[in-house]
Parts: C-alpha cells; sequence; structure tokens
C-alpha cells in the first residue's frame, strides 16, 4: 500500500504530529494545574483522558487504515487535533478543555496509526521510527524553550500541538489513496502472525509506558516543589533533556542492529528504572537535572528498538498500532498513576515502586526480543516472509541446518527435494587401452 521510498518524510512527519501530545504531557498537566481551577490530580486526569482518547484510536483503526485509505484517515485525524487542541487553547470553560483535549486526543492517536502502519511497510522500520523520534524530540524541546516566554495560561502547550497538526497537513497529499486494488489486495480477516509474541511485548510495553509517564507527567511538580526551581529553570532542564534525547535517537540510528534488539532493549530499561529513581528523589538542580537528561538520553533509544521490533511482526503494520496503542494506553494512565502514587507515598517511594516495576518488565520485553523472528533491522537482510530456509542457504552459501535454526518457522524437512533431468550427449564407451604413441589426425578420441 505504502510506497518503499529512501525516506518517506510525509510518514516522519505525520508521527511527529501524533506524538507531540504525549511529548508535551507535563507542561499540558502543570499549565491545566496552574490555569484552570483544577488540582493536580484532576490535572492529571484530564491529560489521562486525552492519551486513553488516543489510545482508543489505535485500537479501533488497526486494521482499517488499508480500507479507509492512508490520505483520507491522516487528514481526519489532523482535522480532530486543530479542531480538538485548538478549541482547548482558546477557552477556559472546563467542559470545553476536557472535550477538547479528548477530541485531539483521537486525532493524535488517528495520525500515528496511519504513521505506524506506513513505517512497518517500510523496508527499514528502525530507522523511519528513530527519524520520527528525532523530529518530534527536537519540536518538543523547542516548545519547552518556549513556552514560559509566552505568559501564564493553560493554552499555549495545546496550541503548539494543533499547529503542528495544521502544518502537517499539506504533506497528507503524498500518501496513498484508497482504490480498489488496495482494497482486494488483502483480506481483512487475515490472521495476525506471532500472536503470542505480540500479546506479551503489547502487555509489556503498556506496563512500561505508565512508569515511565508515572513520572513523565509529575515531572515538572518536582522540579517546582521537590527541587525549588523555577518554570523557566524546569523548562530548560526539559529542552536539555530532550536534547540528549536527540543524540539518544542519533545513536540509535547509527548503531542499527550491530547489538540486535535484545540488549538495548533489557539493559536500556534496567539503566532507565536506575534514572527514575535518581530523578523522583532529586532536591535540587544537580539530582533532578542528571536524572532527567539520562533518563531522556534512554528512553527514545529503547522506545525505537521496541517500535521496530513491533514493526518487524507484521508487515501489515497491524502490530504496529496495537502495541502503539498499548503504549498509549499506559501512557495514559501514567499521570493520573503517577499523581496518585506520589499524593499517597511521596515522589522517592513512588520513583522506588517504578523502577521495581521496569525492572521486572524487562524480563518479558527481553525475551521477546531474544526469541521472535520478525524481520531484520538491516534493509539488505533477507525480508520475503515464507522464504525456505533451503532457497536462503542455496543463495547465501550458509548451510541449511544452521540457518534453519536462526528461522524456525521455516522448515528444512518441509522442502521436498525434485530430481530435474538433464540431456546431455552420453560419453563415448572406453576402448581399450594400447601402447603409448601419437596418433594419427584422423584417428577418432580414444583409439
Amino acid at each position: 500500500m505504502f510506497a518503499r521510498t529512501t525516506t518517506p518524510w510525509p510518514l516522519v512527519a505525520l508521527f511527529t504530529a501524533g506524538y507531540l501530545a504525549p511529548y508535551l504531557l507535563p507542561t499540558t498537566v502543570g499549565r491545566l494545574d496552574s490555569g484552570l481551577p483544577l488540582s493536580a490530580t484532576q490535572a492529571g486526569a484530564v491529560g489521562s483522558a486525552l492519551l486513553l482518547s488516543s489510545a482508543s484510536a489505535g485500537f479501533a483503526l488497526a486494521s482499517r487504515v488499508e480500507r479507509i485509505g492512508a490520505r483520507a484517515l491522516a487528514r481526519l485525524g489532523l482535522t480532530l487535533a486543530v479542531l480538538g487542541y485548538g478549541t482547548a487553547a482558546l477557552t477556559s470553560s472546563v467542559p470545553a478543555v476536557v472535550a477538547g483535549a479528548v477530541l485531539g486526543g483521537f486525532g493524535s492517536g488517528t495520525a500515528t496509526t496511519v504513521a505506524a502502519t506506513g513505517i512497518a511497510a517500510q523496508r527499514d522500520p528502525h530507522r523511519i521510527t528513530t527519524l520520527g523520534l528525532l523530529s518530534v524530540s527536537a519540536l518538543a524541546g523547542v516548545v519547552y524553550l518556549t513556552v514560559p516566554h509566552l505568559g501564564p495560561g493553560h493554552g499555549q502547550p495545546p496550541a503548539a500541538i494543533a499547529l503542528t497538526a495544521l502544518a502537517v497537513w499539506p504533506v497528507t497529499g503524498r500518501l496513498p489513496e484508497r482504490t480498489a486494488a488496495t482494497r482486494q489486495a488483502r483480506s481483512p480477516r487475515e490472521a495476525l502472525p506471532h500472536l503470542r509474541a505480540g500479546l506479551v511485548l503489547a502487555a509489556a510495553l503498556l506496563l512500561w509506558s505508565l512508569a515511565q509517564n508515572s513520572l513523565w507527567g509529575v515531572s515538572g511538580r518536582i522540579g517546582l516543589t521537590q527541587a525549588g526551581l523555577s518554570e523557566a529553570t524546569v523548562g530548560v532542564v526539559f529542552a536539555v533533556a530532550l536534547g540528549a534525547g536527540l543524540l539518544g535517537v542519533l545513536g540509535a540510528g547509527a548503531l542499527g542492529s550491530r547489538l540486535g534488539r535484545a540488549l538495548p532493549v533489557g539493559a536500556g530499561t534496567a539503566l532507565i528504572a536506575g534514572c527514575i529513581a535518581l530523578s523522583a528523589s532529586a532536591t535540587d538542580l544537580t539530582g533532578f537535572a542528571t536524572g532527567e537528561i539520562a533518563w531522556n538520553t534512554l528512553y527514545p533509544i529503547v522506545l525505537s528498538y521496541v517500535l521496530g521490533l513491533a514493526a518487524s511482526l507484521d508487515p501489515r503494520g497491524r502490530w504496529a498500532v496495537l502495541v502503539g496503542s498499548a503504549s498509549s494506553l499506559g501512557t495514559a494512565a501514567g499521570p493520573l498513576a503517577g499523581s496518585l502514587l506520589s499524593a499517597r507515598a511521596g515522589f522517592p517511594a513512588m520513583g522506588v515502586i517504578l523502577a521495581l516495576g521496569l525492572l521486572v518488565i524487562t524480563v518479558p520485553m527481553t525475551a521477546v526480543a531474544l526469541h521472535t523472528t520478525g524481520r531484520p533491522l538491516l534493509s539488505r537482510a533477507v525480508r520475503r516472509r515464507g522464504t525456505p530456509a533451503v532457497v536462503v542457504a542455496a543463495s547465501t552459501g550458509t548451510p541449511a541446518d544452521v540457518l534453519a535454526q536462526v528461522v524456525p518457522d521455516q522448515p528444512v524437512a518441509e522442502i521436498p527435494v525434485v530430481e530435474i533431468p538433464i540431456d546431455a550427449p552420453a560419453a563415448p564407451a572406453r576402448q581399450s587401452y594400447d601402447t603409448a604413441g601419437p596418433r594419427q589426425a584422423s584417428a577418432p578420441p580414444g583409439a
């Protein structure tokens, strides 16, 4: 459905528009708390409702992108984002802000669904994912540096998301339309491949995102109240942290498949757990900045590998969308969970609880990365799903029995051996030997 171009920039732009809302969650929740008659828990609940709506869009549309058409669906999502976030930015009525946030969240989720489906169809989904994370990190960093200088109020973060969706609208013209061929190309009832691995990955990423965003949703309050920093200083820390995240994304793109998927996912999540505990216990600028910067450096690296892993499980992009929606579901519950945990146990204890939870989640995520045979990370690797192991072995010089251990779902025993007769002139019968010596020019061979 999607053309496999060298760099599909429309998908990168759509990914940026869809993912910007979760990246701006701390400042969005903080501004709702300070700019509207809402408590910290109520502001967190609004943020959760926004992200829950985004996740519901992914679950509802995961298998419908091809039937509806990428271009039409992307434009619908961007329109909902502009209307929803624009309404939330321009009004001070709490019900209208909540309704706008929910509507805009559904639009963000729709844009993310189209982007994830298209990225999964590319030859190297990990590379395109890193470009998308690079783009959204850079834009979010600019917003964090700009918002504190625009005065008080709750409207700046949703306005930034709405303007981004509006700016991305023109590039949707390069997305494919719905045609009869795309409607009939694949059956919508086609079973999901790697069902068990996909379900485990989706459940693990839901909890992974829940732990991440439980802290991310209250990070602004940690900096303002526990560390005693000003809003401008907290904004600078977040901008530097997202800038470090850019370096992390670049590093992930440069590493590619050199470390595989299991090591970045497993070791990266364990390191993130330590960063969360450090950030939640910070009482000054040094501790707060160190925890946030280290955390935001590692977070996009691990996320890019996890999303790339999900995209490799199904070329149609359904697992990429479902796993991404599960992540959004965890992200949605994060602000509310963080607010409740911090209110009951305090920020340091909340950080310890979240860190321990992440260490537990590391095990199933690493297991999926180790044992799942999705598409390779590199663009030069074999990508034809269903290619028999013997064929690959014959073309690459790899023994078939060795290759079958790497690709267990392609058994060698099922490949039939066919004898092909070859017509060739029969070798002349050898005559009796004679004494050595030159033969006459007219004598036949063997005489």
